[in-house]
């Protein structure tokens, strides 16, 4: 039996006109014609809605098909393992935040209170440097006199101009040729 089938069967147990299970569930009634006819398959939370709606649905039915439909056709023991098992998923705590602010001891001390521990031999110290080093680093131009800047572009003239042009403002624009 399809997971499709499956869920035709439980609107049919529940007795319910396929739009009324839709509102049920809390889905759009057009996704309740998608799947049952084939067309789309459910997704895991429209499966989850149908279960959280119906808990009498045992999970191994619901998804895979194995097993009884209903919970009632089980023996009471092994409905009482599965009630367990629900039980201690639901009531594993989870920390919240004011049990974790209680067991940090640092929580709302200044990190200039705490002792900074000394630097290891891995780290390099940077000598401070004078004014005069730091007029001129590695990443910065050295100056150049504009004369020296004429000199190389008179000095590189192996090129000759072919056309100049001026493009305005109005986005007009005129064009020299020597």
């Amino acid at each position: 039996m399809s997971l499709n089938e499956r869920i035709s069967k439980v609107i049919e147990y529940s007795r319910l006109t396929p739009s009324e299970f839709a509102d049920e569930i809390d889905v759009q009634r057009s996704s309740i014609s998608h799947i049952t006819s084939g067309r789309n398959k459910p997704s895991l939370e429209f499966i989850i809605k149908i279960k959280s709606r119906f808990p009498e649905l045992l999970w191994d039915w619901l998804v895979t098909g194995e097993g009884e439909m209903l919970r009632s056709e089980l023996s009471e023991t092994k409905i009482q393992e599965e009630q367990a098992e629900e039980d201690q998923i639901r009531t594993t705590p989870l920390p919240d935040l004011f049990t974790m602010i209680n067991e940090d001891d640092e929580f709302g001390v200044d990190e200039t209170e705490k002792e900074l521990p000394l630097a290891s031999y891995g780290e390099s110290v940077i000598p401070p440097q004078d004014k005069a080093s730091e007029k001129i680093l590695d990443s910065q131009r050295l100056e150049t006199s504009p004369e020296e800047i004429l000199s190389q572009v008179i000095g590189n003239q192996t090129n000759k101009i072919k056309r100049i042009v001026l493009f305005y403002e109005n986005g007009k624009f005129e064009s020299f040729e020597p």
